[in-house]
């Protein structure tokens, strides 16, 4: 057990020479290069900018709808067997065959909408479309910076925690020598060597853990970023550097507008769409009308000569107009489905209005008592680092024994995870206000 206890020790030695704070040849990052990097590289904000495109794309084709529509056809029919002709004339009562082998036709045709109301709301609506897909797309940007946020804190937090470990453990060894050389001339017991070593012992796994939740940390900021997870990077800084953001903006409150929230701008676009597909079911009700010019050359012959086609035109142009008259209630019906549809998802936005709002409130409050928690936690991290002083020069000249260091210790330990804890929630609160308040990407 010893020996396993002393291999251990020295493991963890090599890895302290070449502490996880400072990884060798990583690229390190700060918080606004990580998003800059995740503006440009995170797959669902390029997914959203390409949406962006298809829905102009969709937008140009609807619009096309306006303009003349020009199509040309042609065709050629050959005859297999010719219609008869027949006429009361003595002699020709066998009949006469009509018409020739050979059927030629080509031309050119021309449509234009006039007066179209429905497809003018139909134009209306995929303008809508690019704009509810250019916020989705702000939207995308706002879940990414949120997630990088978070997980930068959290790789933070993780090296706050190893940087805690870490300490305990060189505590430990430094006390379990104290106690060795103790208990060689016989002023430590040796229940005392053993507690000291089983001290060092149970402040191993602690340290592995944390070393192993910076290296998953790091993994999920990469994740998060867009870029390749074998990627040597690391994040620049601590959580101490953002005790300076434990205040709320004396602007943001529980009634603060939700105005700049992408959910609710991307809820009030989908509701003028659906009140614009209203407007489009009751505007078939309006009548329609439509230019239409034809021109068309049809030749017929038995032979395959083509320079002795006679090619015979035929052209014309005229106005159409369409009457909606009776469709057996299917227009009535699909108004008042539009209708209820709309009402439906007025509900909906009623309802995604109040659950934010009691985000926000989850928000502010978690930010107030982590504030508080930070506070109260400082003021304690002084007296505890003061306590654990005392005891570690008292247990040093033989005046307490290694549990009261030990006890000293555990406080002094709580208080600064306390410490970085309080920190870490209030800066995933933040991030997630941020995101409720639909802040710019890079605050």
């Amino acid at each position: 057990m010893l020996t396993m206890i002393l291999e251990s020790v020295a493991a963890v030695a090599v890895a302290l020479s070449n502490p996880v704070q400072e990884t060798q040849g990583a690229t390190v990052v700060t918080l606004e290069q990580a998003l800059e990097i995740a503006l440009s590289e995170n797959v669902s904000v390029k997914v959203a900018d390409r949406e962006i495109e298809r829905t102009k794309y969709a937008k140009k084709g609807t619009y096309a709808s306006l303009f003349p529509q020009i199509d040309a056809s042609g065709s050629f029919q050959r005859t297999l067997k010719k219609q008869k002709m027949y006429v009361d004339i003595p002699g020709m009562e066998d009949g006469m065959e009509v018409g020739r082998w050979n059927n030629w036709a080509g031309g050119v045709s021309v449509a234009m909408p006039l007066v179209n109301a429905q497809l003018w709301e139909s134009i209306k609506i995929s303008g809508q479309d690019v704009e509810l897909a250019v916020e989705k797309a702000r939207s995308s940007r706002l879940d990414m910076v949120t997630q990088v946020k978070e997980a930068y804190y959290a790789a933070l937090l993780a090296k706050e925690l190893n940087n805690v470990y870490t300490q305990v453990y060189l505590n430990a060894k430094a006390n379990l020598e104290k106690t060795q050389k103790k208990y060689n001339v016989q002023k430590a017991s040796e229940m005392d060597l053993v507690r000291s070593k089983a001290n060092l012992a149970s402040s191993l796994p602690n340290l592995y853990d944390s070393e192993n939740a910076i290296e998953l940390a790091l993994w999920q900021l990469k994740a998060v970023m867009g870029v390749n997870l074998e990627e040597n990077i690391d994040i620049a800084g601590s959580l101490e550097d953002y005790a300076s953001q434990l205040r709320i903006d004396d602007s943001i409150n529980e009634s603060s507008s939700l105005d700049g929230n992408s959910s609710l701008r991307q809820l009030a676009m989908q509701g003028e769409q659906l009140a614009a597909a209203v407007k489009a079911q009751q505007f078939a009700y309006i009548p329609s009308l439509s230019l239409g010019f034809n021109f068309q050359m049809s030749a017929t012959q038995n032979e395959f000569n083509f320079k002795e086609y006679k090619w015979t035109p035929y052209s014309m142009v005229g106005l159409s107009l369409n009457i909606p008259i009776f469709s057996g209630g299917k227009r009535l019906a699909s108004v008042k489905q539009s209708k209820i549809q709309l009402e439906e998802f007025q509900l909906q936005q009623q309802d995604a209005e109040r659950q934010l709002r009691i985000a926000l409130r989850q928000s502010i409050r978690t930010m107030e008592t982590n504030i508080n928690t930070y506070n109260a936690a400082l003021d304690a991290l002084v007296t505890s680092q003061k306590a654990f002083d005392i005891a570690q020069k008292s247990y040093d000249v033989g005046r307490s024994t290694l549990t009261d260091l030990n006890d000293a210790q555990l406080v002094l330990v709580q208080t600064q995870l306390s410490v970085s804890q309080s920190i870490y929630s209030f800066l995933v609160a933040k991030a997630s206000l941020e995101k409720i308040l639909g802040q710019d990407f890079t605050k």
